[in-house]
């Protein structure tokens, strides 16, 4: 029996990265690029990514790759898409391509400023929750009771307090054509993602779940084990947004606990019963806000 391919053969990473091992950041690269191909352009910014690409002058992506100052991703690529205009060249995809800290935090208003323009390019923050290039310091990204080099444990029990920003919906509220949240667990998802993105003229917002073994004190084989229970107890929910319009991509007929997902990252040891008991609630409430979010929307298409 023939087995259809839904994942592009073509390969435009190249091997020879430099990233951790088990990292999850190089398979969003990966998948990106095959669903993107090498009518591509990306820009990136301080993170993990403008290292792991290897020491000058190799660079394992099959693609233009400029690197720009932390806080102007959105900006760089508004210029790289105005220059193209003015060359007349429409048929390159520009790309945004920078880490939660670099996006949600550092580099939010230039994207703020590049999606309100109406810009038609591509931003895709790749998150592993923190800023771990530099050390794994908190993000407003990292999700609440994580443990990082900003936010010590132990007798401080100063883990992080405050919950994880949501980017999709600040991008919502910017009245963008498209945004969508996927997941290394789900390449197929992915693919059909952002080659429905890459279709849409205005700007796409992107947010992708990429496990970092390294910060999350988690075993490097457990990448892919992990971001797939994440979608499952319904910490990373994956859905689209098209022109408001919310749809979610992968429905459990019912969440499963949080408590294992939390249990096999070290950075949530530390948490007693009730700071469990609270994020089990608080992923309960958010999935059930998703849920009506994409009955009340439905009637808007």
């Amino acid at each position: 029996m023939m087995v259809k391919l839904t994942i592009p053969e073509e390969e435009l990473m190249m091997p020879g990265h430099v990233g951790c091992l088990g990292c999850g950041a190089t398979l969003a690269m990966r998948y990106t690029l095959k669903a993107l191909g090498k009518r591509t352009i990306i820009s990136v910014p301080a993170c993990c990514w403008a290292v792991m690409p290897g020491v000058y002058p190799y660079m394992c992506l099959d693609i233009p790759m400029l690197y720009t100052a932390f806080e102007v991703t959105g900006a760089s690529i508004s210029g790289i898409r105005a220059a193209l205009t003015a060359k007349g060249i429409d048929d390159i995809t520009v790309v945004g391509w920078a880490g939660d800290g670099g996006t949600a935090d550092i580099g939010i208003q230039a994207l703020s400023g590049a999606v309100e323009r109406g810009t038609d390019v591509m931003y895709i923050m790749y998150d592993n929750e923190a800023y771990m290039n530099t050390g794994i310091q908190r993000s407003s990204a990292t999700p609440i009771g994580a443990w990082t080099t900003t936010t010590p444990v132990g007798t401080t029990q100063d883990w992080k307090r405050m919950p994880k920003k949501n980017m999709v919906d600040i991008m919502v509220a910017h009245k963008i054509p498209y945004t969508a949240t996927m997941s290394v667990g789900y390449p197929e998802d992915m693919i059909k993602k952002l080659k429905k993105a890459k279709g849409i003229k205005g700007p796409k917002f992107i947010h992708i779940f990429a496990p970092c073994p390294t910060g999350w004190r988690l075993a490097p084989d457990k990448t892919i084990e992990i971001a797939k229970m994440a979608t499952a107890c319904g910490a990373f929910p994956l859905y689209e947004v098209e022109n408001g319009v919310y749809k979610i991509s992968r429905k459990p007929k019912e969440l499963e606990p949080i408590l294992p997902y939390l249990k096999m990252q070290g950075r949530f040891r530390h948490l007693p019963e009730d700071a469990l008991d609270d994020i089990q609630t608080r992923v309960t409430k958010e999935w059930k806000q998703l849920l009506r979010l994409e009955e009340f929307t439905a009637g808007n298409e």
